[in-house]
């Protein structure tokens, strides 16, 4: 049996500037769709990755910025960090841990993401 983890909802409070961070960030704008008055889906998927995210209004009864920790997985920290920061976003100086090398940043409403470069083995 295998469980593939396809969608992660990330609470926030402003749609439309969570969709603007995350395409920002170089998220992929997969779907944006009203379903009615109450309710609006927003996927969006990080490059190369088999996971996305959702957002949006009626999804979740999470409080915006309460998820502390959503990992990603890179190659290198330090090219990562480049790329988001050339892009805009603000992220923290690499944490050096035995486990992997750390950038972090977090989205407008205070969600926190962490960026792992996997130890050599």
């Amino acid at each position: 049996m295998n469980y593939k983890l396809e969608l992660i909802c990330v609470p926030v409070s402003d749609v439309d500037r969570a969709k603007e961070f995350y395409v920002k960030a170089g998220f992929n704008a997969d779907q944006d769709a009203v379903v009615n008055e109450n309710l609006r889906f927003v996927q969006l998927t990080p490059p190369g990755s088999a996971c996305s995210i959702c957002i949006g209004k009626g999804l979740t009864e999470l409080e915006p910025g309460k998820l502390d920790m959503i990992l990603l997985v890179v190659d290198n920290a330090d090219d990562a960090r480049s790329d988001l920061m050339a892009r805009g976003i603000e992220v923290s100086e690499i944490d050096e841990q035995p486990w992997g090398r750390f950038v972090y940043f977090k989205d407008p409403d205070g969600n926190k993401w962490s960026i792992q470069e996997l130890p050599k083995r």
